[in-house]
């Protein structure tokens, strides 16, 4: 365990079974679609996530990449920034958000959106951990990896100032980490 880390919430392990699980459930519901789902990772922190659960899912699907920001430090901003599009348009397609935390719900609720008018046929949302205590807008995933309390978390993606995205696990950051003093 890094020696930043309070304690591993979810073991690699656990992360690899339930994308296993997603990815299966993920399959089953859109084998008889027309055609599979667009998968659409938002960068940075849904990449691991994103490689993980593919190598689960039994489709032919493409996947392309959205980057939106909505945090500083350790607080979502609630102004959504979009820093890069898609590189494909969606019109008439289904589309697969995949998403690393779904926390407020305003840069899922943003995002879905702005798909929607873009002419996307349906939009779902596959997110590796949901924090609901943290809702502010009425908005949830279709698949959930795992809930999680509403504690600092980092790892498999998620970072703080860019930092822990490589950890193998899902853990609490320590406090003393990211509280700064007045």
């Amino acid at each position: 365990m890094h020696p930043n880390m309070k304690k591993v919430l979810i073991s690699e392990e656990q992360i690899v079974q339930r994308c296993s699980e997603l990815g299966k459930q993920i399959s089953d519901d859109y084998r008889n679609n027309a055609q599979p789902p667009l998968l659409v990772a938002l960068l940075k922190g849904s990449v691991p996530f994103l490689a993980e659960l593919i190598k689960h899912i039994e489709l032919e699907i493409q996947f392309d990449f959205m980057a939106v920001s909505s945090y500083e430090g350790t607080e979502s901003i609630g102004d959504i920034k979009i820093n890069k599009d898609l590189d494909c348009s969606v019109k008439g397609v289904d589309i697969l958000l995949v998403e690393d935390i779904v926390d407020t719900g305003k840069t899922l609720q943003t995002v879905k959106a702005m798909l929607k008018n873009k002419g996307a046929a349906s939009v779902r949302v596959v997110t590796l951990l949901d924090k609901p205590e943290r809702r502010t807008v009425e908005i949830e995933a279709d698949y959930v990896g795992f809930a999680v309390p509403n504690e600092f978390v980092v790892g498999f993606g998620l970072d703080f100032n860019q930092k822990y995205r490589n950890l193998p696990y899902v853990g609490v950051l320590k406090e003393e980490c990211y509280q700064t003093t007045a």
